[in-house]
This record gives structure tokens, C-alpha cells and sequence, in this order.
């Protein structure tokens, strides 16, 4: 692991007093099995920010949503709908440039956090199971430790049921 002072995310960290650390890595982490394998640990205590938008008209940001979801569970696209009260075919998976510009980090690097401007959060509530988790750093070689509850009050995130169950 690196010890990178600064970084978007590392400053937002300092300047927020956020409870967390940005853990700079030896190699690129961009899917869940990748970072559990550095950090030596379950894919349960990684999480990965999944950008969705809505598929209507408007200011891009207002129609976006970051959903925060455990390891190698699969957020239900009907579920988050649900919760936004909008039709299942109005959200889409935001595509990785729009991702960029939306939260100035790299799919697979994606932070719950440290945009350029705050976007509309839900944690699946899969995530307060863990005492702390690592989740993206804001690049493919960062990771942020943190505790789920430290990640919600920063956030302001809704704690919401928006995973698939993975089979047995």
C-alpha cells in the first residue's frame, strides 16, 4: 500500500472530518473479488457505488442515484426504481462517461462519496451488517475504510432493500 497525502477524496476526508482513510494499493482493485484479495478479506466488506439516471429530461445530477451495495450482491433495477417511484424502464445504468463526469472518479473506483456535487444515495441495508467496509477510493488503486454508519451520516444516504439475494 501507498501513502498518497492528497487526492480529491483524501482532501474532501480531511476538509468533511470524515471517520475514514483512503488506502492507496499496489495494484488496481476495479471489482469487488479484486479488492477483497488485496485487503484479505470477505467480499461482504466491500462495497461497491453503482450509478443509476433516470431516463427522462432535466439536469443530469438531479436524476442520478448512487446505490451502495455489499460484495457480489446485484442491486435489483426494479427495487431502486421502486424507491425513486418511477417506472422499472425510466433507470438506467449510467455509462462510464457519464459516471466520470457525474462524480469525477472512474468506474470500478467510484467513492459513496467526495463528488463534485452531492448525489442522491441508498445503501442497501445489507451494508450496516458490517462494522467497517472498504469501498471504492475515487481511483482503481484506492479503497476507503469506513464504517457503514460513518458512510450514511455522510451521505445523508436512504437505507433501503435494493439487492437480488445471491443463491446458495
Amino acid at each position: 500500500m501507498d501513502d498518497r497525502a492528497s487526492s480529491p477524496l483524501a482532501d474532501y476526508v480531511r476538509a468533511h472530518h470524515v471517520m475514514a482513510e483512503v488506502l492507496w494499493l499496489t495494484e488496481h482493485t476495479p471489482t469487488v473479488e479484486a479488492a477483497a484479495r488485496v485487503m484479505g478479506t470477505t467480499v461482504d466488506r466491500i462495497v461497491k457505488s453503482v450509478l443509476f439516471v433516470q431516463d427522462v429530461e432535466g439536469v443530469l445530477a438531479e436524476r442520478a442515484v448512487l446505490v451502495v451495495a455489499n460484495g457480489l450482491n446485484r442491486v435489483d433495477y426494479r427495487r431502486v426504481a421502486d424507491c425513486l417511484g418511477i417506472s422499472r424502464r425510466r433507470l438506467k445504468l449510467a455509462e462510464a462517461e457519464t459516471v466520470l463526469a457525474l462524480t469525477g472518479q472512474p468506474v470500478g473506483g467510484v467513492a459513496p462519496f467526495g463528488h463534485p456535487q452531492p448525489l442522491r444515495t441508498f445503501i442497501d441495508r445489507r451494508v450496516l451488517d458490517q462494522p467497517e467496509v472498504f469501498a471504492g477510493g475515487g481511483a482503481l488503486d484506492a479503497l476507503l475504510r469506513l464504517s457503514p454508519r460513518e458512510m450514511v451520516r455522510v451521505t445523508g444516504a436512504q437505507c433501503v432493500d435494493v439487492v437480488k439475494e445471491r443463491n446458495t
